[in-house]
Formats: structure tokens, sequence, C-alpha cells
């Protein structure tokens, strides 16, 4: 049978691709973590890596071995942590996700409330664009993640926790708009400015802009929504703000006009993802229910 010892050495190898560096974190010789790799492949029946002069290449049933692992190891980190925690996640240390289109504007909010609500708690912060959220959340290296729904991995659930209505964002002097409802029908490829690849706000303004020729697209992207603004209010064009951006600028952002568009309004659903492993659920939907709380004073 194969052991953790042996699932953690070959999944040092399969991130180092390199005997050497995988030994040096699983702190034993490169020779004992050769060895271990070979009872695997032995115990197996099956070649899991090649080994060459440029370094170590999994095999294709070996790339489907170390993502097994990885989840029998995450799995068993999430059992002693439950264990640990006496089945609490809101004590102890929360590693919390957050896309960097909600964190400036969710946070400053919530954290002084859930300081209150939860005194045991220590929040460790992670901001970062959604892919590598996800793979971190998979990987065990962070709890839960606040983010843009909708979120299909067979590893994690998600909890909806309110829709973020989206604004068109145009200069001040512009006449564009002036009945004061935009469309998104009208808005214009040439004009349209977006954040970098990578961001799921680009996707979802594409989405609701689905007649925008995308070979007109500028070629550059802004990495904030501050840069996007300041873009909008000196005339380079026009972009979408949610409404979670709009509010902490108190409604209101210098020389830029912000136009609601027409009903329906395109939105995005901010949520939060975890782990199936994770057995905190009763901690999520209180977590769940205080942002929401923050949420609707926001809005009176």
């Amino acid at each position: 049978m194969l052991s953790t010892r042996q699932l953690r050495y070959f999944d040092a190898l399969a991130r180092h691709r390199h005997f050497g560096r995988a030994a040096q974190e699983c702190a034993v010789t490169q020779p004992a973590l050769s060895m271990q790799i070979k009872e695997m492949e032995d115990l197996l029946g099956v070649r899991l890596v090649e080994r060459s002069r440029a370094g170590v290449r999994l095999t294709p049933i070996g790339e489907e071995a170390v993502a097994r692992a990885r989840g029998v190891l995450t799995a068993l980190a999430d059992m002693e942590r439950s264990i640990r925690a006496h089945g609490r996640l809101l004590e102890g240390q929360l590693r919390l996700g957050a896309l960097p289109t909600i964190a400036p504007y969710l946070l400053p909010r919530l954290l002084p409330e859930m300081a209150k609500r939860f005194p045991d708690l220590e929040v460790a912060l992670r901001e970062s664009q959604t892919e590598t959220l996800l793979a971190e959340l998979e990987d065990g290296a962070l709890d839960l993640v606040i983010l843009a729904l909708p979120v299909e991995h067979p590893a994690l659930e998600t909890r909806a926790l309110f829709d973020d209505p989206f604004y068109l964002a145009v200069p001040e002097g512009s006449g564009l708009f002036p009945g004061g409802i935009a469309h998104a029908d009208a808005v214009c490829a040439d004009d349209l400015l977006l954040l970098e690849d990578g961001h799921c706000l680009r996707d979802q303004a594409l989405n609701v802009c689905q007649q925008v020729d995308r070979r007109r697209l500028r070629r550059f992207g802004a990495s904030s929504l501050s840069t996007l603004t300041q873009l909008v209010a000196n005339g380079l064009g026009v972009t979408f703000l949610p409404e979670l951006h709009v509010r902490s600028e108190g409604g209101r952002v210098p020389r830029v006009r912000l136009v609601p568009f027409a009903e329906p309004r395109p939105a995005r659903t901010i949520g939060l993802a975890w782990r199936r492993t994770l057995p905190f659920k009763a901690d999520v939907e209180a977590l769940a229910r205080l942002i929401i709380a923050c949420r609707a004073r926001e809005e009176e």
C-alpha cells in the first residue's frame, strides 16, 4: 500500500521537477527520495516519471497520479485541521482569498466585523486573480475564497452572497447616453477599456457586450479598477465598474459620469468557495450571513 510519505515525496518531485530540490524540501537525501519514488512505481506497476539530464518529466499516468495524490494529501490535511480546530473554522487562522476587484471594497468593512464577531480568529489574506485563487484553494493553501460565481469545479462548493450590478463609466463631458441609461449593444469596441487578461471582470464585461468585435479591442489592459477610472476620467474611453467600487467612492468618481444599464441590469454574483473536504459548513454559513449583513448596511 502507498504511504503518505511517498505521496508527499511524489508531490514535491512533481512540483520541482528535480530530485535534489524535492529532497531538500522534504528534508531527506536525494537517494532516499529516489528510492521511495521507485518503490511507488514498482508497487503500481507503471512508470510515473522519466529521468533525463534535463530534469524530470511526469509520464501521462504520472500526471494523473499526482493529481490524485494531491487530493489525498489535501483531504488528510483538512481532516487533521478539523480535528485540531474541534470542528471550528472561525477560530485560529483563516486563510482567506479574494479578487482584486472585490477585496479593496468589501474587506475594509468586513474585517472589523469579523474581529468583533469572532475574536479568536486570525485572518491571513491573499489577493489574486481567479485562476490562482482556485488553484491554491484546491491545493489546500487557502480555506475560503470570495470571488465571482459561477465556479464549476468538482472539488469545490460555492455559496452565492449578493449581486453586484455594473455601471458604465463614461467621461464626464461626453455626450454618450444622454438619456441617462446605458445599453450594452451601443458600447463601441474602440472605446471599451478593460482589465488585463486573467481578470474575471474582463470576461464578464465582454459577456455583457456580446456584440463587440473583440478584434477591435485595445491591446493594453489595466491591472486595477483605479487605473480604468483614471483612463476614463481623462477621456480615453469607457469601462464597466461594479457597484462595490462605485459605493466605495461615495457614489461618484471625479470627472466620470456613472450611467446605470437598462433593466434587467447586468451584474456579477459575488460568492464564497471552499473545498468539499472541509467540514465547516456551519461556520461558512455564519460568515456568509455576516458578509451579506455588511453589504446590506452599506446600502442603507
